[in-house]
């Protein structure tokens, strides 16, 4: 039997797990001495690359001292967590990485727990060593509190702890400075030592479970997974046992393995062996493949339900066609279909109208989704996202979340506040040099659109995080609308700098002058709590006198940025986001001024 070592890196968001697969991939020699290889090459998509965020968790493998060692890097955030959750399933080890100032946050918990669960083994790396913040001893009794407070049985107390700084690529046994070197090897060495070889039988029957999907135009769907036992080849017939319980045989096309950052075609694999299958078109996660004839299928594997869900439609405003190429419903169908093949979190329901319902794990999941389509060329709209209501025992209950703020003193008060309005419950509140660490339970439509608020509320100093905790009976009714009104555009055209002075005290602008407008897009935010239609495209009357005033150029305040994911924080039930390609607009669901006025007076 091959000597093999599966292990899962997980951590919080920005613990550095990405920063600490490359430099282990860099010790171990995998690169070529001349190879050109860019930072964090595991999150090879464009917007993992911009965010600086694992989006789609990433199989790699290196060769150390006779011992292939295969690294799953995982994403940290919570809306992901469903591929936490399943790669537990292929691996016998974890590397928890975790921060040397920041410690445990809710999502080294929420990983953990996972991990804990699935009866892996442990290995605790404290990165960022060099921090001039760090504080490395604290850390370590944290996640001991951590480890303790999620039940671990007394083996997995007695993890190993090795400290590192995964950007300068040093690492050692020892939490002093001075001690760290140039090298990723402690590491390494302590996977070869702790970590268990997968606990498989080469010489029994077949059996291989996707954990993971991939999907590609020539070969289709693609099963990612560890072989649990015997041995797999190309070309052989299988028996593919379904989530139902039928059975369907069909012939593997294509297998692949993984070495450094490149998937190589390979002709068999055997128990141990983490591979990627192709050869059915809707291979499932959970699914057992085996030899035909015995066919044993494995457990199956939880997949997280969705908690949030949006209708996305076909653009409907008067701009449409002009920016994106692909507008029709049928194309948004296929582009949407064809992201339920790789992402398995992700349901689609038709809507009336020319439009679906999308439901996801959370906000960052369905913007991702979102942007790509953008970048694809797509123009769509999309509503406001809602959580998933659930009746159990015949009580209507909604997703609650963990949170956990951090800020410094002068801004706790207002925050107390503001998740009080939403519902929010008061766990826990910790103070530490200035800074105030406050743990909430808050319903998830409390947490729509509180990003935005939260960032200005704390100008920009505070930290926010929060996981899915559980459902739990609805909250009261009115969580999570936006206060203020909006000033709405009531005609076509482009907007003056002589219009938008004019309105400037009426609230904040979203839009510049020279800006294309229509009838019903949302141009700016009252300063009340009502509507206003406003006109924007109104120019300056000439006169044949001339003014004493005349040459007073109009100076402007600077419109408000909005990004993606602050639009769909943004807007109430009854507006939408407009995406294509180039834009980002806000807009009445009833464009109409007139027709809009007579539907909310009967309201």
């Amino acid at each position: 039997m091959k000597n093999i070592r599966n292990v899962a890196i997980i951590a919080h968001v920005d613990h550095g797990k990405t920063t600490l697969v490359d430099q282990l991939l860099k010790s171990s020699g995998t690169f070529r001495e001349n190879e050109q290889v860019d930072v964090r090459v595991m999150d090879s998509n464009d917007i993992e690359k911009e965010r600086g965020i694992t989006i789609l968790a990433k199989t790699t493998a290196i060769n150390y001292k006779d011992c292939r060692i295969n690294i799953l890097d995982t994403p940290g955030h919570a809306d992901f967590g469903g591929e936490v959750e399943r790669i537990m399933n292929m691996v016998d080890g974890v590397l928890l990485v975790v921060d040397a100032y920041e410690g445990t946050m809710p999502q080294t918990r929420f990983v953990l727990k996972k991990a804990l669960e699935a009866g892996v083994t442990p290995i605790v790396v404290v990165n960022k060593i060099d921090k001039p913040t760090a504080r490395p001893l604290q850390v370590v009794d944290e996640v001991l509190d951590l480890f303790i407070e999620l039940g671990a049985d007394e083996d997995q107390l007695e993890f190993p702890v090795i400290y590192a700084s995964a950007l300068s690529g040093t690492s050692s046994f020892e939490p002093d400075l001075q001690t760290q070197k140039e090298t990723m090897n402690p590491i390494l060495d302590t996977i070869l030592d702790y970590i268990p070889a997968p606990k498989v039988e080469v010489d029994g029957t077949l059996q291989f479970q996707p954990a993971l999907l991939d999907y590609n135009d020539f070969v289709g769907r693609i099963g990612i997974g560890v072989v649990k036992r015997g041995k797999i080849k190309v070309n052989q017939m299988v028996s593919c046992v379904r989530l139902d319980g039928s059975i369907k045989q069909f012939r593997i096309a294509k297998m692949f393995g993984f070495i450094g950052l490149k998937r190589i075609e390979i002709e068999e694999a055997e128990a141990g062996d983490i591979i990627a299958i192709s050869g059915l078109p809707d291979i499932s996660v959970g699914e057992t493949v085996c030899e035909v004839g015995n066919e044993d299928a494995l457990p199956h594997l939880r997949i997280d339900e969705p908690t949030l869900q949006m209708t996305f439609g076909v653009n409907t405003s008067p701009f449409v066609g002009r920016e994106g190429k692909f507008v029709t419903a049928r194309q948004i169908e296929e582009r949407l279909r064809k992201e339920t093949e790789r992402d398995v979190s992700l349901k689609i329901t038709p809507n009336d109208n020319e439009s679906f319902i999308v439901s996801g794990r959370g906000e960052l999941h369905l913007s991702i989704l979102i942007e790509n389509m953008r970048r694809e060329g797509f123009e769509l709209q999309v509503s406001k996202p809602e959580i998933i209501v659930k009746e159990i025992d015949g009580v209507k209950c909604e997703p609650f979340e963990d949170v956990q703020i951090d800020v410094p003193e002068e801004y706790v008060g207002s925050v107390i506040e503001a998740l009080g309005n939403r519902e929010g419950i008061m766990e826990n509140m910790t103070n530490q040099e200035n800074q105030v660490r406050l743990s909430y339970i808050v319903p998830s439509r409390g947490l729509i659109g509180f990003s935005t608020e939260f960032m200005t509320m704390t100008k920009g100093y505070g930290m926010l995080n929060h996981t899915f905790k559980e459902y739990r009976k609805m909250a009261s009714n009115n969580v999570g609308e936006r206060k203020l009104g909006v000033l709405v555009s009531m005609e076509n055209g482009k907007s003056t700098a002589y219009a938008i002075g004019g309105l400037e005290d009426r609230g904040i602008m979203f839009i510049e002058p020279g800006t294309d407008v229509y009838e019903g897009m949302i141009v700016g935010e009252h300063s009340h709590d009502n509507d206003l239609a406003v006109n924007v495209v109104k120019g300056k009357n000439l006169t044949n006198t001339r003014s004493a005033g005349k040459d007073h150029t109009v100076v402007l305040k600077r419109p408000r940025q909005m990004s993606l994911e602050v639009c769909l924080d943004y807007i109430n039930s009854d507006e939408l986001v407009e995406i294509t390609p180039l834009n980002y607009r806000l807009r009445k669901r009833i464009l109409n001024t007139n027709e809009r006025k007579k539907f909310d007076s009967k309201k």
